[in-house]
């Protein structure tokens, strides 16, 4: 009963933050840290005007500060340029399968249960999970809330991060995601890395306490990402190489070819075993 209401509570505030570029598109975006003070400040009232609640406002606003890491990242996503073979190597590829296959085997009660519900193998699954943070050890440690009003305030991506931005709000009010959360640069949160309104969208209580918690929830992380391939419309029982049905799920994960091939090959590694 409780997952039905976080669908539908998130599926009313993915509505809700669908309306909210326009009004938020006064906010001057900039190029450089030295207009972010005054940016918050407008956002502020605007987001207020759009339904975020004071309380909330003043408790993430008052600490977010413009994040020079954040923009230095945005501006240099080199890893995707790489071969294959080259990506493979610097991700560690090999690793994540031998470590992948001991992962399923630990929790295999828990991707069985994945699996019936969304259709959606160990494989595929465990290499994401590996590749976004080796197993959950390492999320980022850019302040998350900063990342991604950083995002929304710099021109480049200004509506698309203010849509992220205005999920995390939402997540932070409803209790889902700490104001001091730290994560990745892009303001990808927990241990497969989503974006704010993907968690609205597709986050799944998949340990069933209540809460969608994708920092210390492996359950509901992964769970969480098989709803996300099953939304990107996942097949039970297909492939997932190249060519093959559930491939292009795999490429709504992620828009750089060599990490969909990556995905793939060591999915079906783990899955093969």
């Amino acid at each position: 009963m409780h997952r039905a209401k976080c669908v539908a509570a998130g599926l009313a505030a993915l509505v809700s933050t669908a309306i909210l570029p326009t009004a938020a598109a006064a906010a001057q975006c900039g190029n450089d840290g030295s207009g972010f003070a005054a940016w918050v400040a407008e956002f502020k009232q605007e987001a207020a005007g759009n339904g975020i609640s004071r309380s909330v406002l003043d408790q993430v606003l008052s600490n977010v500060s413009y994040n020079r890491a954040t923009i230095r990242a945005d501006r240099g996503q080199k890893s995707f340029k790489l071969s294959l073979d080259q990506f493979m190597q610097k991700r560690g590829g090999q690793v994540i399968i031998s470590r992948g296959k001991k992962m399923r085997a630990q929790n295999a009660k828990l991707f069985a249960s994945i699996e019936q519900r969304f259709g959606v193998p160990a494989g595929p699954l465990i290499a994401i999970w590996g590749m976004e943070t080796g197993f959950g050890s390492f999320m980022g440690k850019e302040h998350t809330l900063s990342a991604v009003s950083t995002l929304a305030y710099d021109c480049r991506r200004s509506d698309y991060f203010t849509n992220q931005l205005y999920a995390a709000l939402q997540l932070v009010e409803r209790g889902d995601l700490n104001p001091a959360a730290r994560g990745a640069a892009h303001g990808e949160i927990g241990q497969t890395q989503f974006l704010p309104a993907n968690v609205l969208k597709y986050g799944v209580d998949g340990d069933g306490n209540g809460h969608i918690d994708m920092v210390r929830s492996k359950a509901d992380a992964l769970a969480s990402t098989a709803n996300f391939l099953r939304g990107h419309g996942w097949q039970p029982g297909a492939g997932y190489q190249p060519g093959e049905v559930n491939y292009g799920a795999i490429q709504g994960w992620n828009a750089a070819s060599v990490y969909q091939q990556a995905i793939a090959i060591i999915g079906a590694e783990i899955d093969g075993d």
